[in-house]
């Protein structure tokens, strides 16, 4: 293939083997320069190129939502985005947050070749891009770094093994800033057991937390998407709350007494029983 399509309205498809299976950038009928990039029929990421603050997605909504009050609206911040996908978030942060310093750490360097080439990243954006794996990559962040630590990591639609435990979380800690924020999209379906190890796990090594999510995923009536968000800090619940009411499609924050009921029992996940999180099933895709 050569030179970028420059993701014009009228843009074919483009499909490319990556290392992680088959990528499809599919262009949005309904937006001049946005794409949606699936890998092996899985949603990854949905961005627009003339409007990099806009954010299709549910999950990266919420996710959006964190970036917001991770410090003063427009305050520059250095952030750490495991999974890169087709940059949304960085590309999100480096909108919002002019002058934001980002490092984007994504394993599939094909993937990263063909999304640097179809959707260019601004080239006044400060975001360095790792093709290595999320927790090698981590390891090489300096302590106490990073205002925001967003893991989005998946690997055949599932969060690989060694990204969701203890040991894992000591290295996010490592990298954060007093007060600093962990983000985490967390996939999961009935009966919710990764989702409660993950949230247990979180507890272990961080004082506050939050989780957002659609009501009917929490209740366990389908597959979806929540974001856990974690702080040694108090969190902005009120305003994570309101902000995730008012989305499209709402999601209710469960935090404190209510979050810790909703675990169930669950015990923290450490590196020697980790097991990669459940895969989808194929009415998720639908």
């Amino acid at each position: 293939m050569g030179k970028s399509r420059n993701a014009r309205r009228d843009s074919a498809p483009v499909a490319e083997p990556v290392d992680g299976g088959l990528a499809q950038l599919i262009p949005d009928r309904d937006r001049a320069r946005a794409w949606t990039l699936l890998v092996d029929g899985a949603p990854q990421s949905h961005v627009d190129l003339d409007d990099p603050a806009y954010l299709s997605f549910e999950y990266q909504r919420r996710l959006g939502h964190v970036i917001d009050l991770a410090a003063q609206p427009g305050k520059p911040v250095h952030a750490v985005h495991l999974g890169g996908g087709a940059f949304t978030l960085a590309r999100y942060v480096a909108a919002t947050r002019p002058r934001s310093t980002q490092q984007v750490v994504e394993r599939d360097a094909a993937l990263v070749q063909l999304v640097r080439r179809e959707l260019p990243l601004d080239t006044g954006a400060r975001i360095r891009v790792r093709s290595v794996d999320a927790r090698e990559g981590l390891a090489k962040v300096p302590d106490g770094w990073a205002d925001l630590v967003i893991a989005d990591v998946f690997s055949g639609a599932r969060t690989p093994a060694h990204l969701t435990s203890t040991e894992f979380l000591d290295e996010v800690r490592r990298a954060l800033k007093p007060g600093g924020l962990y983000a985490a999209n967390l996939a999961d379906g009935p009966p919710l057991a990764h989702l409660r190890g993950q949230i247990a796990t979180a507890a272990a090594r961080f004082p506050e937390l939050a989780l957002v999510a659609d009501p009917t995923v929490l209740r366990g009536k389908r597959f979806g998407n929540a974001a856990l968000v974690a702080c040694d800090h108090p969190l902005p619940i009120a305003e994570l709350t309101r902000r995730a009411a008012s989305d499209p499609h709402p999601g209710r924050v469960e935090h404190g007494r209510s979050l810790t009921d909703f675990t169930g029992g669950a015990v923290p996940v450490i590196d020697a029983a980790a097991v990669a999180s459940p895969a989808p099933p194929a009415s998720a895709f639908r």
